[in-house]
């Protein structure tokens, strides 16, 4: 099924890793037949509190412009996102760096807000999201029915007590390999750039409408933790359902069993809609191991490389 088609497009020292896990997929969904709904993928995803696209507002000869921004683009904080095959998108949450949250903030009920010291998911954050997200998805607390969930190596993933959580609720775990994650992750593969992109949109309006307030020095300010509460919701809300499950057949999760949807597999994207060009297999926005190593204190790599499933 999957793997041949796939093998055709990655180098060959990672055909194995793919093979096995889409065999370890293919093997959940035969034995438990899971519905669209109990598939789901979550993903964390860096943002900072200015926002610039790589454009430039003007170019005067030999100079270019850049877009002001708040001097803040290395402040950042943590967006995870998660969704289900059938389109559905869960409630995010944001993990800002601090050490707790100001009392007096009316955050939009759509979205959960924590306060981290490092502004990143622990162990303790996954337990949370485990318990209050996925296990609070549409249905899940009536049917009470197996399901996989998707995610990668960090090691908050893969602790023995976060193995143990999802086992007492009848999830299986399909972590994804070492590397692979720009082919294997839907959240990454196809929605976690066009997210940001929504919310860098959000940002710039704010920033040309002349609404951020200035210190006493003069300086703009940074979006306040409320706002930006309000675009990570914004964007979300935005992202097509289509879009979502677009990704998961993309990345060879949720394709139909017979083989009739395979060829939605690392297909080359071509519409003329707005949204399809940003399903790209950019990993959201080629952030480098280093990168990632300093916003989340871990890479997509961490200690192992091969395939693990639960």
């Amino acid at each position: 099924m999957f793997a041949a088609k796939i093998s055709q497009k990655l180098p060959k020292d990672l055909d194995e890793k793919v093979m096995s896990f889409h065999s370890f997929i293919i093997k959940q969904r035969k034995i438990h037949n899971y519905d669209l709904g109990d598939i789901g993928n979550m993903d964390e995803t860096p943002m900072t509190f200015d926002l610039p696209s790589n454009r430039t507002l003007a170019s005067l000869g030999d100079k270019t412009v850049l877009l002001r921004t708040t001097g803040n683009e290395k402040n950042h904080f943590t967006v995870v996102l998660s969704c289900l095959a059938n389109g559905t998108k869960l409630r995010p949450v944001i993990i800002f760096k601090r050490k707790t949250l100001p009392k007096k903030v009316n955050f939009p009920p759509r979205i959960t807000v924590r306060a981290h010291v490092k502004g990143w998911m622990d162990e303790d954050g996954t337990k949370k999201w485990l318990e209050e997200v996925w296990n609070g998805r549409p249905g899940a607390a009536l049917k009470k029915k197996p399901s996989l969930l998707v995610w990668d190596m960090f090691r908050a993933h893969t602790s023995d007590d976060i193995k143990i959580l999802a086992k007492s609720s009848q999830v299986t775990l399909a972590v994804i390999p070492g590397g692979l994650t720009s082919v294997l992750q839907p959240l990454d593969v196809c929605l976690n750039k066009p997210f940001k992109d929504r919310v860098r949109k959000m940002w710039c309006e704010w920033m040309s409408s002349g609404q951020a307030r200035l210190t006493k020095s003069g300086n703009m300010m940074k979006p306040d933790i409320e706002l930006i509460a309000k675009w990570v919701c914004d964007a979300w809300e935005e992202i097509p359902e289509d879009m979502v499950k677009h990704a998961f057949k993309k990345c060879g999760i949720s394709n139909a069993m017979d083989g009739s949807e395979d060829s939605a597999l690392y297909e080359d994207d071509s519409c003329d809609s707005d949204d399809c060009e940003l399903c790209d297999n950019v990993n959201d926005d080629n952030l480098t191991p280093a990168t990632a190593e300093a916003l989340f204190g871990h890479t997509d790599e961490e200690e192992e490389s091969s395939f693990e499933g639960f």
